[in-house]
């Protein structure tokens, strides 16, 4: 991963250094100071319904992907809420490359059809015939086929990506298209290596037409792989009581989609939930003991939770009592708690009826990760995967689950800061 290195310190407000800065070669990081809250600290007493607005407001933005103006617009009305609850809040920007598709498409008949170039693709135009992989793509399936000197057009599923293009390689294919094993959402993803020919992804509706197609008849298409890596600046919303430099807990989850995806459950829902335990505690001492962050740029791996961490002397990640993340917490009735052997045990205690999974969620694809490899207690709270995971149709959340975890959140946190 290629990013351009910079070193910058932390802006000082009131003689008070939030953080340290330690410059790193993997990620930019810069805070910027907003200006000053213009309303007083709201009452305790919100209504149940103002986390499931939150997510609404934000779903209603479109999908918030990392670097684009749509995501800047979700970070700033993020921002808006925690200052009008009373507190102070900084922004904290760091960039990495991405790889990105630019224009990524295939052609039949005068139809062209919308792609994703896989990162590990080789770039570039072609035209041949194409060819279906029965299955899904392994080994034996393309003996059944002769794809040499053709585009490999093969499913989604049960084997990694880039098993499914090394496959196709090997049996002699120029190109590859894999359709999605969803109707309606393009398929796209990371090959773990770099491959000399053009690796493209549709959705699973324009697969199944172009399976279909080629049992009735010959089919040549032109494939179009136009990917390449750009800078993505990114922005952490930091939130937190005047003066307070060293809080006990972290509380975040990231507020980013993928593309085209509204991400209602992932992850409105866990920004939602977080902003809410902060108002719901904005009067009381709890505020001075928190800071509550909605982290940038998870769905491209963890970018802003990794560039919090860097950027953090080691004595202030040695002072946490934990962190706490929340993603993924609007959808799925059992609420799942995992994390650090000594935090899950508390949780435990305040939630007897709480289904606890182990330590093994510090090494998962969210925000706690980065705070876990540096030592610091983490709790990972989560409703598990659901049928509208990354896609467009991540449109709600049930407010009663909302509600649930932010009570249960909040219950956890009281007991983490007196234990």
């Amino acid at each position: 991963m290629s990013v351009r290195p910079q070193t910058k310190s932390w802006l000082k407000v009131v003689l008070t250094t939030i953080l340290l800065l330690t410059p790193t070669a993997c990620a930019v990081q810069n805070i910027t100071t907003a200006q000053q809250p213009t309303v007083k600290q709201r009452t305790q007493n919100q209504t149940d319904n103002q986390a499931y607005t939150d997510v609404q407001n934000l779903v209603n933005m479109g999908p918030r992907v990392a670097g684009t103006p749509t995501n800047e617009k979700a970070s700033t009305y993020i921002e808006q809420q925690y200052r009008q609850a009373g507190y102070r809040t900084r922004i904290q920007t760091f960039t990495y490359s991405k790889f990105r598709d630019a224009g990524s498409s295939l052609a039949l008949d005068g139809t062209t059809i919308k792609a994703n170039a896989f990162r590990g693709s080789a770039p570039g135009k072609l035209s041949g015939k194409l060819v279906a992989v029965p299955n899904f793509g392994r080994a034996n399936d393309f003996t059944k086929v002769n794809v040499e000197g053709a585009i490999a057009i093969v499913k989604r599923g049960e084997i990694r990506f880039t098993e499914k293009v090394q496959n196709a390689t090997n049996a002699g294919a120029i190109g590859v298209v894999i359709f999605n094993n969803k109707p309606d959402s393009l398929s796209s993803g990371t090959l773990t290596q770099t491959f000399k020919i053009p690796v493209v992804g549709i959705s699973g509706d324009d697969g199944d037409t172009l399976i279909t197609r080629t049992q009735i008849a010959p089919l040549n298409i032109d494939l179009n792989a136009n990917g390449r890596n750009v800078d993505v600046t990114g922005r952490n919303v930091i939130a937190y009581q005047e003066g307070v430099t060293q809080p006990q807990v972290i509380i975040g989850g990231h507020y980013d989609s993928v593309e085209g995806s509204p991400g209602a459950n992932d992850n409105a829902s866990g920004t939602a939930v977080v902003l809410d335990i902060a108002r719901k505690v904005s009067q009381t001492p709890l505020a001075r003991q928190a800071w509550f962050i909605a982290f940038d740029a998870e769905e491209d791996g963890l970018h802003g939770s990794r560039a919090f961490v860097n950027a953090a002397t080691p004595q202030f990640l040695s002072e946490l009592k934990g962190m706490m993340n929340f993603d993924m917490v609007g959808v799925n009735n059992k609420l799942l708690i995992g994390g650090s052997s000594e935090l899950t045990k508390l949780a435990k205690v305040v939630q007897p009826q709480a289904q606890l999974y182990g330590a093994n969620c510090a090494n998962g694809a969210s925000d706690h990760a980065p705070f876990a490899a540096k030592g610091v207690p983490i709790l990972f709270f989560y409703r598990g995967m659901e049928a509208n995971y990354h896609t467009p149709n991540d449109k709600t959340v049930d407010p009663k689950l909302l509600n649930e975890t932010i009570q249960t959140g909040l219950d956890i946190f009281k007991r983490l800061v007196n234990n």
